[in-house]
């Protein structure tokens, strides 16, 4: 089965669709697949739900696709520092689902693990619990939170194999293994394919079972915020 391919937009050939549900792995701008969401946004497909601990920043990320109006919905932990997600929510031009970070991760991993739903104290007796099972275990309330399965999965890494075994480099690991898992077509891109075989696999952060296609590009790694020093004074 061929993963590799040669650039984004063929990456996502045949994928897409108006109204489709998409998992993008990334926190903040650190791991975020770039390349992908500049296809996404060319490719001019709307309505979409997008499931992503946040939406980019301002005219970069997933805030391309906010910017193009190409978004309906999305399924978030965080609106951020970017100021046309608060705007479109606030205006109800954009829907928002907000879930706590670690929901969030939990109902992307349950969807790629088979498991429908699972039961969690976070959010019970406020809004998030609004409209949700409430079962009570040893005395404590809990709410039921379904798992997510998205139509497809888009998602960064640092490393690959022909073969769609991803290594991820440190804080850019956040959410990209639980959005890679929980679509139905995974569709990774990274900076560097190395020869099958030279990946040790106790170093695999995410095996290629659960990866379809795959791409090798050059990213720009934006810096949200950098933080700096004073210069210090002989």
């Amino acid at each position: 089965m061929k993963k590799v391919y040669a650039n984004a937009g063929e990456a996502l050939d045949g994928l897409l669709h108006d109204g489709m549900t998409i998992a993008a792995g990334g926190f903040g701008l650190c791991g975020i697949p770039e390349l992908l969401i500049d296809a996404l946004v060319e490719s001019g497909a709307k309505d979409l739900t997008i499931a992503s601990n946040n939406c980019g920043v301002d005219g970069f990320g997933l805030g391309k696709l906010l910017d193009t109006r190409q978004i309906r919905k999305m399924l978030s932990s965080y609106v951020g520092e970017n100021a046309e997600f608060m705007r479109q929510y606030l205006s109800g031009e954009l829907e928002l689902e907000f879930n706590p970070q670690g929901t969030l991760a939990e109902r992307m991993r349950a969807g790629g693990s088979g498991i429908p739903g699972f039961y969690t104290k976070t959010g019970v007796g406020t809004v998030i619990a609004e409209g949700k099972e409430v079962k009570n275990f040893d005395g404590q309330d809990y709410i039921l939170e379904r798992a997510i399965v998205a139509d497809l999965s888009i998602v960064k890494a640092w490393k690959a194999d022909d073969t769609g075994n991803l290594v991820f480099r440190k804080t850019a690991r956040n959410f990209n293994p639980p959005a890679a898992m929980c679509g139905r077509v995974c569709v990774a891109e990274v900076e560097e394919i190395v020869p099958r075989g030279s990946l040790d696999p106790d170093h695999i952060h995410l095996p290629g079972i659960y990866v379809h296609r795959l791409i090798q590009g050059s990213h720009e790694k934006r810096i949200e915020k950098a933080t700096t020093r004073k210069k210090e004074t002989a």
